[in-house]
């Protein structure tokens, strides 16, 4: 007969109580309360739900299937859309020095490179308390929304700075306001989404960066060419005004696309509701969001910030974020093949659009696989390479070549990276949300410094070798965290308790339960 519930664990609320006997390490009286984490806690034996159980195999499959198409179509072009304007309207000012923002403001070099930097520095001082209340308030069909709308005014008024300070101001409230969308929409998607889907899932929303990297180019290319002068406005204040309005509009747009959580949202059917619930349950042995009180701010943090894994993922994620920081100066860097400005925005689309595909590939065959450290070395490998080429060569044919790597190698390794947290970091919901937060804010810091590396063009060679070192730290970063977790999946193996996993019930099968991805 298989082993009942283990009757000396006892589930309250957010912590679980173990009753200690006289079998214990001896620093125990009998009768004695030992509390742990709820998300560290055995796991008590799965149920499925009535409807889960009365389900064969095949039509348990089909309907996952339907659920799954239904739940991608709602949730996927919203999270695309919104991200290709988050980040054009944080990256476009790149566009706009092409277009005369530093001669009409009579900005020094080094007063351009500040205004970038400044952006993240709202960034990063935003992000964990954004998603600590996405994550409490469990509406993010109200909240994404909002904040975008706000951060689409403040774009656009960007087109009426007049001086640095201005152009400050406005570049520091933009990224404070912006921080809520990335990792807030990382942590959303992660509680929609198994661990073997979220890779792909991942990549599909990246892809708006892609994508609108991409057509970024090609808008300002359009702007630059026929409305420098239009109605007494400078191409780069179009430029903030078209994209700005843009992005207020498809806000309004998606409060009537996007779903709350899957136990807060009404347009799934009863039956649909409770597999989406089922599923996320399942796949880690344990139920995830469930409700607002359940959502401590203070709890999630100290969970994430007392796990040393999230240490590791974030120097990781660190890395490849510095070593993709080109992506936010790029258009300056094509400009090194000394084509005229027109010509330089259109020819940084390929890298993008090549990115797309690569991004694609890697993520879906890392789901299929459930593998995650080789679709990470692998293309930062192929990213050491082509800094190594931009730093030692001046041919044109072979930098374009280094341009046409540099994009796509850092980009699908960043999406696999933003994997391998939720991957490694399951539950509970609030841990998980404070760590995206967390490693996606100090990984941006990068951001802030990169902005000074970017003299001595057009070679860039002092930037080009930075970040080819920081490619190479990710590679041996990743390899840590890949032995850190053979380790602890060894120690499950064997049944031994392992801290921040979901652990068996004492005489379950160890075989059969959590174990994380590497």
């Amino acid at each position: 007969m298989a082993p009942g519930p283990d009757p000396d664990v006892e589930k309250k609320g957010d912590v679980v109580e173990r009753r200690a006997d006289d079998s214990g390490s001896g620093d125990e009286k009998p009768g004695s309360v030992k509390v742990e984490d709820a998300a560290d806690a055995p796991r008590a034996r799965l149920q499925p739900p009535p409807f889960i159980a009365s389900l064969t195999p095949e039509q348990r499959e089909e309907l996952e299937k339907k659920l799954k198409r239904k739940i991608d179509w709602r949730l996927l072009p919203a999270v695309i859309i919104m991200y290709i304007m988050n980040y054009i309207d944080r990256n476009n000012i790149a566009a706009a020095k092409l277009a005369g923002i530093e001669r009409d403001l009579k900005l020094t070099p080094v007063e351009f490179q500040t205004s970038i930097s400044i952006l993240f520095v709202g960034y990063l001082l935003m992000q964990i308390p954004s998603n600590l209340l996405l994550n409490k308030l469990g509406k993010p069909a109200l909240y994404l929304p909002t904040c975008m709308i706000v951060w689409g005014v403040i774009s656009a008024v960007t087109a009426a700075c007049t001086n640095a300070a201005g152009l400050y101001a406005v570049r520091f409230f933009l990224g404070f306001v912006e921080a809520a969308y990335f990792p807030g929409c990382l942590y959303y998607l992660s509680c929609w989404y198994t661990r073997k889907e979220l890779g792909f899932r991942t990549a599909v929303m990246y892809s708006g960066a892609l994508i609108s990297g991409a057509f970024s180019g090609l808008i300002s290319a359009g702007v630059k060419y026929g409305m420098d002068g239009a109605r007494g406005y400078s191409a780069w204040q179009w430029l903030f005004i078209i994209e700005g309005a843009a992005t207020i509009v498809i806000a309004f747009g998606c409060y009537w696309v996007l779903p709350n959580f899957p136990r807060t949202t009404s347009w799934l059917t009863p039956e649909e509701r409770e597999l989406a619930i089922w599923r996320l349950e399942e796949d880690i042995g344990q139920d995830d969001w469930i409700n607002s009180e359940q959502q401590t701010f203070w709890e999630g943090a100290k969970l994430a910030f007392t796990d040393g894994k999230t240490y590791v993922l974030m120097l990781l994620l660190f890395t490849i974020v510095a070593s993709g920081t080109v992506t936010n100066f790029f258009p300056a860097v094509v400009k090194s093949l000394n084509y005229g400005d027109v010509e330089t925005l259109l020819l940084t689309a390929p890298p993008y659009v090549l990115a797309v595909a690569v991004t694609y590939a890697n993520a879906t065959h890392a789901d299929k696989t459930g593998e995650r450290y080789f679709h990470i070395v692998i293309p930062m490998t192929v990213a050491i390479v082509a800094y190594i080429i931009a730093a030692t060569t001046m041919n044109i044919g072979a930098r374009y070549f280094s341009m046409m790597l540099m994009v796509p190698s850092v980009y699908s390794a960043f999406v696999v990276g933003l994997a391998w947290i939720s991957n490694t970091m399951p539950r509970p919901p609030a841990k998980r949300a404070a760590a995206l937060a967390f490693i996606n804010a100090v990984s941006n810091c990068s951001s802030i410094y990169a902005s000074y590396l970017y003299y001595g063009a057009p070679q860039y060679t002092t930037a080009m070798v930075v970040n080819c070192s920081t490619a190479f730290i990710a590679v041996c970063t990743a390899t840590v965290m890949r032995w850190i977790l053979v380790r602890l999946n060894k120690k499950l193996d064997q049944g031994i308790w392992v801290e921040g996993a979901i652990n068996a019930l004492p005489g379950e099968a160890a075989q059969n339960g959590f174990r994380f991805k590497v």
